[in-house]
């Protein structure tokens, strides 16, 4: 079962926190989240699974930034969530999507218990200009049926900014 939008303002402050927090981001069953300024993009065209992929960061001005076709650019929100009891999804808006733009490539599920910023993969079909600040997708929280255990996952929890994979890690195991 979906939370109500007015159920996730009644559960700000217990067990689910957004900071910033606006209320007119609020919508009927979920919340939307802004683009942050900063992207960052890998430095090699060829990626490897097993080693540490280095990137660079890129600010969006103000006046906008174009983005190209065939390159994956990660952002993030300016938005900071948490929430111990629910699990928190999140989707591109229709209007983000009717321009040509993916903000998640595979990651839209999250799990229960985490605690930061979402890390955005965002694609474009097409070039487009994007702007910082701009309401990119939007977070919604399903209830969790059963036992389960906490979120122990120390590759992105409690983050501070952009993650690039460290998928890598999972080799040294």
């Amino acid at each position: 079962m979906i939370l109500s939008g007015l159920e996730i303002a009644e559960r700000m402050g217990k067990d689910i926190a957004i900071e910033p927090y606006n209320p007119e981001q609020l919508n009927p069953n979920s919340y939307n989240l802004r683009l942050h300024n900063e992207l960052m993009v890998y430095d090699k065209e060829v990626l490897d699974m097993k080693v540490e992929n280095k990137a660079s960061k890129i600010i969006i001005p103000e006046s906008g930034l174009r983005l190209d076709p065939g390159k994956l650019y990660l952002g993030r929100t300016v938005e900071h969530t948490r929430t111990d009891t629910l699990v928190p999804m999140l989707e591109g808006r229709s209007s983000i999507g009717r321009l040509g733009m993916f903000v998640h490539v595979t990651a839209g599920f999250g799990d229960v218990g985490f605690n930061g910023f979402w890390t955005l993969e965002i694609f474009v079909v097409q070039p487009l200009i994007i702007y910082p600040n701009v309401e990119i997708c939007q977070i919604y929280y399903h209830h969790l049926d059963g036992e389960y255990a906490k979120y122990r996952s120390g590759k992105y929890q409690n983050n501070s900014g952009i993650q690039a994979s460290r998928l890598f890690e999972d080799f040294k195991k």
